[in-house]
């Protein structure tokens, strides 16, 4: 076992970052790495992602019920359809992050999501995931970009997506499961 892996109150182990507070336990535990499908449900995380840019992801997760409650449960449809008052009405909520630039961006997203058939969302993102790769051994062998993220963010860009670079794709990749970065000797299981 390396010093990059912690063992929780529970006896797990558990990557570097997933004992740092319960937020970060359940979400390490629960949700991160795990594949998520379905278009709504990427197109949170997608948001999510974009949101954290620049802020600790804790801040994120704990926000992040405010978040689902203020965007209609990440519904492409219904966040679509917001307009200028739905904006004004999130940059007030201080139950979310309130910056403009992401808050236009999750709009104009959802309106680039809606436009795509069901389905295409989730089949564009999951179009990027490399092929399965053994576990990192250590936190440094976790990049932070690689040609796979690369070449999904420049995809999103040139489909009209805002607020997608390499690292948040990259970021989205991994907790979305389309890679597996749960370090070697890390309780989760492998997803297959």
């Amino acid at each position: 076992m390396t010093g990059d892996l912690v063992i929780g109150d529970d006896d797990r182990a558990r990557c570097f970052w997933g004992a740092g507070s319960p937020e970060y336990a359940k979400y390490h535990d629960e949700e991160w790495g795990r594949p998520v499908r379905g278009d709504d449900a990427l197109f949170e995380r997608l948001t999510l992602e974009a949101f954290q840019s620049g802020l600790s992801w804790i801040t994120i997760l704990r926000k992040r019920p405010a978040f689902r409650a203020a965007f209609q449960n990440f519904s492409i449809a219904k966040v679509a359809a917001f307009g200028e008052a739905d904006a004004a009405r999130l940059m007030a909520d201080p139950g979310i992050v309130r910056n403009r630039m992401k808050v236009d961006a999750a709009l104009h997203n959802a309106r680039v999501a809606a436009d795509l058939a069901p389905g295409e969302l989730t089949e564009l993102l999951w179009s990027f995931a490399p092929a399965a790769r053994p576990r990192p051994a250590e936190r440094t062998d976790i990049p932070a970009v690689t040609p796979e993220s690369t070449a999904m963010a420049k995809t999103l860009k040139k489909r009209g997506f805002k607020f997608v670079g390499p690292t948040t794709a990259y970021a989205l990749m991994q907790a979305t499961g389309m890679v597996d970065d749960h370090l070697l000797g890390c309780w989760v299981p492998v997803m297959g």
